[in-house]
């Protein structure tokens, strides 16, 4: 076995500023003082410092990849590669160091055990030297809209797994249904399971199966790591084993199991998860029921009785709407207790909304029923002849009676309260307070690009529908849309400052920008962040802030510049086009002025993450 001397490292961070650089400089002292050569690669904001020579690499024995971002591992072919967080390389740098030392010296040990390391510590090995067979591995991803992450996450999973030389295929469970779907032949066949997603996915036909959760937008900054960490996590055989063979009767293996998977899920996620489950699941509903209302204002804004538009009115006004609350409460409650979850929670937020209570109540109604439905699902014992009752008799009965009674005698009053108070603030701001309102709606939408940030601001508009209120929902719609078109139009009007991966990306970002899929924006933002990311704010914060200026009005809660081919539907039109006009005109220039006042880049190109799919 040969001992490792030589060390390679690559550091990169989303902003490469300062977890790049500290990863480094903790590396090479780290190295230093265990006595270990090491040259270290800087992919920083100010481009490639300390590039690796072919002959450095050759040399090597080990490569440390300590990044955030995708980073290409092409020219490492034939190299034990260890990947970890930038974080951890900080943190617990000789721990690093000698776990990938012991993983190059594995790749070489006739029989290696999986289940016998720490699943935090491990990482994948270049497939020339960890096995004579490339990994197969499997994996569903879906975001709440179902549109542009869901099918990004999958593409940059799919290319990751193709550098590091494994067979990969992916489920993407997105707003037509799911494509590409796996099949039980090749849930059998896989090493792994990845699941992407930042919604409730059903993970029982995945049982004895390495199981990694993470979100998507964890896999299209991630993606190599994110698959590392699937193949790290130990099987479940060795995760029962691990636990000592007197903890638990043989008889209990699988219960054992479905603990540990069930411990695990319940690690991964959360109530951010579970809101945006709730979400996903309502927008279809509201979408419906928003452009079935607007066209029914064709007719004009009070159909006559008897008419299609009074039709389209009861369909999309007193049908489709009068689900939202309810099928946002059941999901959010279904996403954590699964199926014993959806009745009280549906039920729950039929009552909210008989109470008045809005999408507030529908969201407390929702987490009530799914965590008191998970507690009487786990801590309820029956006897085993009883037990058939508890899913479709005991626990309903219980959990329902139990969130109806705490709405009507606890919640309901005062959570009516803090409604009325926001819908009648909100009715009566005066213009300097609707500016304010539109500028952080707008600037949010852009921060992250339909991550967190983004899903809170548009949440937040599409509940105000439910009350009668479209300003916010034109505000945050025109700013979502200004980042794509105004990185678009940079590509055209300073073609010089991108290269032509970036200018081909502009097309596909115009089209992706009028549709309203902020994420169009994604691949400039990931690969130069720090000149992208305040110029996609600074455009959609002044649209968003001029929406509200100019008392801009918007009934569906998508749809892009299409839903202007409906009469009605947006209020004064003319100046919701110029509001966006003017954000991505500003967006446009401060991208092209801030490429050059500073130097471009010139780190490792991220791939193109936007699928075909979309």
């Amino acid at each position: 076995m040969k001992p490792v001397k030589k060390i390679v490292a690559v550091t990169a961070c989303p902003t490469g500023v300062a977890h790049t650089f500290m990863a480094a400089e903790a590396l090479k002292k780290t190295a230093q003082i265990l006595g270990y050569e090491i040259q270290v690669e800087i992919q920083g904001s100010n481009g490639v410092q300390n590039a690796l020579s072919s002959a450095e690499i050759a040399l090597a024995d080990l490569v440390i990849i300590a990044a955030d971002i995708h980073v290409s591992l092409d020219r490492f072919q034939g190299k034990p590669i260890y990947a970890v967080s930038t974080s951890k390389a900080i943190r617990d740098t000789q721990q690093v160091i000698e776990a990938g030392i012991a993983e190059a010296n594995q790749a070489e040990a006739p029989l290696v055990n999986p289940a016998v390391e720490p699943a935090e510590t491990r990482s994948p090995v270049s497939p020339q030297t960890a096995a004579p067979t490339a990994k197969y591995l499997v994996g569903v991803t879906s975001c709440p809209t179902g549109i542009a992450h869901t099918f990004m996450a999958a593409e940059a999973l799919r290319k990751a797994a193709t550098q590091l030389g494994y067979e990969v295929k992916i489920e993407t469970q997105g707003s037509v249904g799911a494509k590409n779907q796996l099949t039980p032949e090749d849930i059998d066949r896989a090493d792994a399971v990845v699941v992407a997603a930042d919604t409730h996915v059903d993970l029982s036909r995945f049982s004895g199966k390495r199981l990694y959760q993470t979100s998507t937008t964890q896999a299209l900054k991630n993606g190599a790591g994110v698959i590392a960490a699937a193949l790290a996590e130990p099987e479940p055989a060795a995760q029962f084993a691990g636990n000592g063979a007197g903890q638990a009767r043989s008889g209990d293996y699988l219960q054992a199991v479905k603990q540990a998977k069930s411990a695990q899920s319940a690690r991964r996620s959360g109530p951010y998860k579970h809101l945006l489950t709730g979400v996903s699941y309502m927008l279809p509903v509201i979408v419906a029921g928003g452009l079935i209302i607007a066209l029914s204002f064709v007719f004009g804004l009070k159909p006559e009785p008897g008419t299609l538009g009074d039709a389209l009115l009861q369909i999309g006004g007193k049908s489709a709407f009068t689900l939202i609350v309810p099928v946002l409460s059941g999901f959010i409650a279904f996403s954590i207790a699964d199926r014993p979850g959806l009745a009280p929670g549906l039920i729950g937020g039929m009552l909210a909304a008989n109470l008045g209570m809005g999408f507030l109540g529908g969201i407390l109604s929702g987490f009530l029923a799914g965590y008191i439905a998970l507690f009487l699902r786990e801590k309820l014992n029956l006897p085993a002849n009883f037990e058939g009752l508890k899913p479709i008799l005991v626990i309903p009965l219980l959990s329902t009676l139990a969130v109806g009674l705490l709405l009507v005698y606890v919640f309901g009053v005062p959570v009516k309260a803090i409604l009325d108070g926001m819908t009648a603030f909100l009715q009566n701001m005066g213009q300097t307070n609707a500016v304010i309102l539109g500028l952080i709606l707008g600037g949010m939408m852009a921060v992250d690009m339909g991550g967190p940030v983004n899903k809170a601001a548009y949440t937040f508009a599409v509940g105000m529908l439910a009350t009668n209120l479209y300003a916010p929902m034109a505000a945050v719609m025109a700013a979502g849309m200004t980042p794509p078109l105004g990185l678009a139009l940079a590509t055209l009007l300073a073609k010089r400052l991108f290269d032509e991966d970036e200018r081909q990306a502009g097309k596909v970002a115009a089209v992706l920008g009028i549709s309203f899929i902020t994420e169009g924006a994604i691949p400039f933002a990931a690969k130069d962040p720090l000149r992208v990311l305040p110029a996609c704010i600074a455009g959609s914060a002044i649209t968003g802030a001029l929406s509200m200026l100019f008392g801009c009005t918007l009934r569906a809660p998508h749809g892009g510049v299409f839903v202007l081919a409906i009469p009605n539907a947006v209020g004064n039109g003319g100046l919701y086009v110029v509001a966006i006009a003017v954000g991505t005109l500003v967006t446009a220039l401060v991208a092209i002025q801030l490429k050059r006042l500073q130097p471009r880049p010139k780190v490792q190109e991220t791939p193109d993450l936007v699928s075909s799919e979309i």
